[in-house]
């Protein structure tokens, strides 16, 4: 669903049988809600046999934000700093994690976080309700509530809060059919002033394959109101993902190739009409499974070169990341490390 709000998050590993992920939102959600595929239907005689075959129906397209995340995934994540993240597993589904963040350009500080996740169980991977929160050194409070209403209903409500005054909140809901999703989110209402963001999306499945959508976003406060809308195009090959985003405010296309078990490429362009800036960036992907290392490098346009690099110490519950970025034009370095227990 659309998202108003960006923060950082608290580890999602609680959530059983997740993969992760970073997307933006108030909090990262845990991973592992993609709604169950729906199984196809044979239609049957009155002797309850079936009288003739039928194309299976067409899949659920996912939400709108995804379109773009399967190439964004090849990209590293830019670090800085050192950081230090501990990960307790209380119970089945109680978390909490400890972040310790030491930068040199930023501020430094501590954030404690907590994951909940409920016993009703949707999916072999989908328990519901969802409540995820950090709070850091300052008082300041990112929390989350997920909550899975009906078979095809989800709701969504983040706040945000910057030492102890609140900032920013939205309330989300979304419905997923067999072959279409459609979502409406509502950001920091006021009914008073008469201010607020409305974000609504629409996904559906043409063929197995192909899958157009739309987006509007209404802003309103005083004096100043309007509208900007977007289509988007997916396709989607037996390797690849090819996903086009064009609007008033610009296109945005990407381009994602899994080569083979190992390595996975992504190609993004952004295109801008407020700015009047293009960009064009290149990323991969290497996972050596047997060595549990992961590799992420990407090139852009503006000549920014960055790579991370990831390693899991099995059987410990340990791994190290160390991260580099150069910009070439701006003659500016900068590196991270990380360390995450549990």
């Amino acid at each position: 669903m659309g998202s108003v709000l960006a923060a950082s998050s608290p580890s999602p590993a609680l959530v059983p049988g997740g993969a992760g992920q970073g997307g933006a939102g108030l909090v990262t959600v845990p991973p592992g809600f993609s709604m169950p595929p729906v199984s196809p239907i044979t239609p049957s005689s009155a002797s309850g046999q079936p009288t003739e075959e039928t194309e299976p129906p067409l899949p659920n397209p996912g939400t709108y934000e995804e379109c773009h995340r399967k190439c964004k995934e090849v990209f590293p994540v830019q670090m800085e700093g050192v950081r230090l993240v501990v990960n307790k597993g209380l119970s089945n589904h109680f978390q909490v994690s400890h972040t310790i963040n030491l930068s040199t350009l930023g501020e430094s500080g501590y954030r404690f976080g907590a994951t909940y996740v409920g016993s009703k169980q949707i999916g072999p991977a989908e328990s519901f309700p969802v409540m995820v929160g950090d709070m850091d050194n300052t008082g300041s409070l990112n929390a989350q509530i997920i909550h899975q209403l009906t078979t095809g209903v989800r709701s969504k409500i983040a706040i945000q809060t910057q030492q102890h005054k609140f900032v920013n909140w939205q309330c989300d809901m979304e419905y997923r059919g067999e072959d279409f999703t459609s979502a409406v989110t509502l950001g920091n209402p006021d009914v008073l002033v008469g201010s607020g963001i409305l974000v609504a999306h629409y996904l559906q499945s043409l063929t197995p394959a192909l899958a157009l959508g739309g987006e509007l976003v209404y802003h309103r406060r005083p004096g100043e109101e309007g509208a900007v809308t977007s289509l988007v195009g997916r396709y989607t090959g037996n390797n690849y993902v090819a996903t086009l985003t064009l609007g008033g405010a610009g296109a945005h296309a990407t381009y994602y190739h899994k080569a083979n078990d190992q390595l996975q490429v992504g190609v993004e362009f952004e295109a801008s009409t407020r700015t009047q800036e293009t960009s064009a960036s290149f990323g991969y992907q290497l996972d050596l499974q047997k060595a549990n290392l992961q590799f992420k490098g990407t090139v852009d346009s503006n000549w920014v070169v960055g790579a991370t690099l990831e390693k899991k110490l099995v059987p410990l519950p340990l791994s190290l990341a160390l991260g580099a970025f150069l910009n070439h034009r701006k003659n500016k370095f900068q590196c991270g490390f990380n360390v995450t227990i549990g």
